[in-house]
């Protein structure tokens, strides 16, 4: 008997949302992508019960990253379905699980799995986050008088905001446009943005936490030179969101043509993002855990990665390896006051390393994903042979196509990987908004919903045209 026929039968009995049996229309798609991120919006400001918020603590790049809120149902966010979908992908890719997705009842079997295995990691991660006391139980106020079950209780309600989301993210794929995971995402970084940009709340001083009305607050009050210092963060936020678009467009474009019908053809292109945003999520998961690992044993009394204060590295690799501090919430939103701090020769080694590190995971990361997960020039010139594609002016053989894609996948990938790792580098060195990291995707994200905006658009004026694609 096989694992697979013994986790089938678990997996079948996992409820599931039900495909729509007439395809929804382009207005209910939206609407129902609009519900789902008011609940993801609603579920950010609810705070469970037996949570001490003052102990709390808040994980900028980590939120922006996984579409969370520390604290509140959406604790953990979308990080387990992301962590299931990537360990399976990478499984399958690399040969430790043994499935041809190909055929329907394997997909279903692996769709099966990979929710199981966020359903799990929704427990788990949440148990992670209660017991090492980023988000603590309330010692003053327990429930039924004891701690351990404070804690239960606490890990129950965030497993149960985790898989709410699960779900959601399933509503979204069948019932509404593109899917959840990327929808949290941009929702995420894009409320942090705005926020930072124009939020009208006050601080105990009366001035407004917002950067463009703080600035236009202290222009109005004739201090001119320091209203100018609130805006570099907002700038560098547009520069690098307008870069992202420009790089997006960026690709090579293959031709090629149907050996068994003259006169047909197709371009297959090559992005020069041709691993997308991948390589710098994991650069950031790996720096992000070293942080969280170097918490767990600092508290328990080996600061073997660095000392901490305040649940922030101050020396060692976790401090070197960690992202510089916001010119917003480190220094009230003063760029001045940032530029001084960052020019000291500590801190300019420390971005230095942050820098390089970040730089060459993404390589590592860039060209490990494309190996395993069908990307390579080999596995792309293998899928176009067996479509009966070739290149014009070559024989119809797998060997020669991937010749051909060998000088440009390879290349595009270490040039794709250095150009995320810098610009998100970048982005977070000068402050902008959103982190690099979200800026990254967020663009990434916004575009392809475009794409498909786009697409099911073109589909509803030409109905006949979405028979035939």
């Amino acid at each position: 008997m096989s694992i697979y026929s013994i986790i089938s039968p678990i997996t079948d009995l996992l409820p599931e949302v039900r495909r729509p049996e007439k395809a929804p229309a382009l207005q209910e798609k939206l609407l129902w992508t609009a519900a789902a991120l008011l609940i993801f919006f609603i579920m950010g400001q609810v705070f469970p019960i037996g949570l001490d918020q003052s102990r709390l603590a808040s994980f900028e790049r980590l939120e922006l990253l996984l579409g969370s809120r520390i604290g509140t149902l959406i604790t953990v966010g979308i990080g387990p379905i992301v962590l299931a979908s990537i360990f399976l992908q990478l499984a399958v890719g690399a040969g430790l699980i043994n499935l041809d997705l190909s055929k329907p009842e394997n997909k279903k079997l692996f769709q099966g799995l990979q929710k199981l295995l966020a359903i799990v990691l929704s427990f788990v991660e949440t148990a992670i986050y209660v017991m090492s006391g980023y988000t603590p139980a309330s010692a003053s106020n327990p429930i039924f008088g004891s701690m351990f079950a404070t804690q239960v209780l606490l890990i129950l309600q965030l497993a149960f905001g985790s898989l709410i989301l699960l779900y959601l993210d399933e509503v979204v794929q069948k019932y509404g446009i593109g899917s959840g995971i990327s929808l949290f995402i941009a929702a995420g970084v894009s409320q942090a943005v705005f926020v930072g940009a124009f939020s009208l709340a006050t601080s105990g001083t009366g001035t407004f936490l917002g950067l463009i009305p703080k600035a236009l607050q202290t222009f109005a009050s004739g201090d001119v030179i320091n209203a100018a210092w609130f805006l570099p963060p907002v700038l560098f936020t547009i520069a690098v969101f307008l870069t992202v678009v420009y790089v997006e467009g960026m690709k090579i474009e293959l031709p090629l043509a149907y050996g068994k019908a003259r006169g047909l053809g197709a371009r297959y292109p090559i992005k020069f993002m041709y691993v997308s945003n991948i390589p710098v999520i994991l650069a950031s998961a790996v720096m992000l855990n070293i942080q969280l690992i170097g918490v767990f044993l600092s508290r328990a009394g080996v600061n073997l990665l660095g000392e901490y204060a305040a649940n922030q590295p101050i020396n060692g690799l976790a401090y070197l390896l960690s992202s510089p501090l916001s010119p917003i919430t480190s220094f009230g939103g003063n760029y001045q006051a940032y530029l001084q701090y960052i020019i000291t020769p500590t801190e300019i080694l420390h971005l230095a390393v942050y820098g390089i590190a970040l730089v060459v995971l993404c390589v590592i990361f860039g060209w490990f994903w494309i190996e395993s997960t069908g990307m390579s020039a080999k596995d792309v010139a293998g899928q176009l042979s067996r479509t009966g594609l070739q290149i014009p002016g070559y024989r119809s053989d797998p060997r020669i196509i991937e010749s051909v894609l060998q000088k440009y996948i390879p290349v595009i990938t270490v040039l794709g990987s250095i150009f995320v790792g810098l610009l998100a580098w970048f982005a977070d060195i000068t402050g902008a908004l959103g982190t690099g990291t979200g800026i990254l995707l967020s663009v990434g994200i916004v575009y392809r919903f475009y794409e498909d905006l786009a697409q099911q658009q073109l589909f509803e004026m030409y109905p006949i045209l979405k028979k035939v694609m």
